[in-house]
C-alpha cells in the first residue's frame, strides 16, 4: 500500500462523524429567532420609558437573531451513497457518510474539488453541482484513442470503466480532482496494456500456437487493465470494479490492407486443411484398391491416379469426368 500511495497526501486520517439531527436545531433556531424579535420589539415599544433597559433588549435580540441565522448554516443534508467531507478554517474536520439531516459546526464547509465549473458572462468561473461525494457507482467512457500494438500497428481502442469512491477524505485531499485524474489514468492505462499485445494472432507459421490477442483474449486485456488501473487510483480513495473493451478495430489507414492480410492467412490455412484431407483421402482409396486387387497399379499409374484426385479434391470448382471407353494404358 506505501508503494502505490507514494505521491499521494496519506497524512490526513479519515474521522467519521456523527452529528445529532439538524430537525430540532431547526426548530430550536424557529422558535429562538421568533423569541429574538419578541424580545426587540419590547425593548422598542418600552423605549420612551426605560432607555437603558429598552436598548439592552434591543442590542440581546440582535445578537440572538444573528447567531440563529448563523445556525442555519449548520444545517446539512446528505443523501444515500453520499458523503459529506467538512473543513473548518482549512482544516480536514470531518467526514458524514450517514444519510439524514444534520447539524453540524456552522462554520464548517463542505469540499467537493470535483464539482463542475462554468464561465458565467462576466468571465467569473463559478462551481455547480452537489457539494457532497457520491459512492455511487459511477461509469467512465473513455473515448476512442489511436494506439500502437506490440507489433506497431495502429489499432482504435475505446474502453469503459466502471468504479466508485470508497474514501471520500483521500478523493477529495489526495488529488486535485479526482473525476479527471481517474480519466487521465485510464488513458495512460489503456495505452500501455494495448502496446503489450497484438491486435490479432496471424499464425502464418501454422504452428498451431496461439497467442493473447486484443481481438481474441479482450476478457484478460480487460482484466490487466483492471489490475493496472487500480494500483495507480488507489491512493486517490477509488475502487474500480470493472473494464470492458467496448471499440476495437485497426486505424483506417491500415484497415483495408489489414484484412487483406487476415483474409489471406484465412484462405491459406482452407487450402492447408483441404491438402490434409485429400491426402488421407489418396491414401486411403490407393490401401482400399490395393487390398482388394480391383486393379493393379505401376508408379507410374499411381501418380497419375494420385494428380487427378488431388485435382478434384482440391479444386475450388466441380471437375468435368471424361470416361475413356478404351484401355487405361
Amino acid at each position: 500500500m506505501d508503494g502505490q500511495n507514494r505521491g499521494f497526501n496519506t497524512n490526513i486520517q479519515e474521522r467519521v462523524l456523527n452529528p445529532p439531527s439538524g430537525f430540532l436545531m431547526l426548530f430550536v433556531n424557529i422558535f429562538g429567532i421568533i423569541a429574538a424579535s419578541i424580545i426587540g420589539i419590547i425593548g422598542l415599544v418600552f423605549a420612551d420609558l426605560t432607555n437603558g433597559i429598552s436598548v439592552l433588549l434591543i442590542f440581546v435580540s440582535m445578537f440572538l437573531i444573528i447567531l440563529f441565522c448563523i445556525f442555519f448554516a449548520g444545517l446539512k443534508t446528505v443523501k444515500p451513497n453520499e458523503a459529506l467531507v467538512l473543513t473548518l478554517f482549512g482544516k480536514y474536520h470531518g467526514t458524514v457518510k450517514k444519510a439524514g439531516f444534520f447539524f453540524v459546526n456552522p462554520f464548517a464547509q463542505a469540499f467537493n474539488p470535483a464539482r463542475s465549473s462554468v464561465m458565467n458572462a462576466q468571465g467569473q468561473v463559478t462551481s455547480i453541482g452537489p457539494k457532497t461525494v457520491s459512492l455511487k457507482v459511477n461509469t467512465l467512457d473513455n473515448q476512442k484513442q489511436k494506439v500502437n500494438d506490440i507489433l506497431g500497428n495502429p489499432i482504435i481502442i475505446g474502453a469503459v470503466v466502471i468504479w466508485k469512491v470508497v474514501d471520500p477524505t483521500r478523493a477529495v485531499f489526495a488529488v486535485e480532482n479526482y473525476r479527471n485524474y481517474l480519466s487521465i489514468q485510464c488513458d495512460s492505462t489503456i495505452r500501455n496494456i494495448s502496446r503489450l499485445y497484438p491486435y490479432d494472432d496471424m499464425d502464418e507459421d501454422g504452428d498451431g500456437i496461439v497467442e493473447k490477442t486484443l481481438r481474441s483474449s479482450s476478457q484478460e486485456v480487460a482484466e490487466r487493465m483492471k489490475d493496472e488501473l487500480q494500483s495507480r487510483v488507489v491512493g486517490a480513495g477509488l475502487e474500480i470494479i470493472e473494464v470492458r473493451i467496448t471499440h476495437l478495430a485497426y486505424s483506417e489507414e491500415i484497415a483495408a490492407a489489414m484484412l487483406q492480410r487476415q483474409q489471406a492467412v484465412a484462405v491459406i490455412a482452407a487450402r492447408r486443411k483441404i491438402v490434409e484431407g485429400a491426402v488421407s483421402m489418396v491414401e486411403m482409396a490407393i490401401e482400399q484398391l490395393s487390398e482388394k486387387d480391383m486393379v493393379t497399379l505401376d508408379n507410374e499409374r499411381k501418380a497419375q491416379m494420385v494428380s487427378n484426385l488431388m485435382v478434384v479434391l482440391c479444386g475450388n470448382k466441380e471437375a468435368q469426368p471424361i470416361v475413356n471407353s478404351g484401355s487405361i494404358y
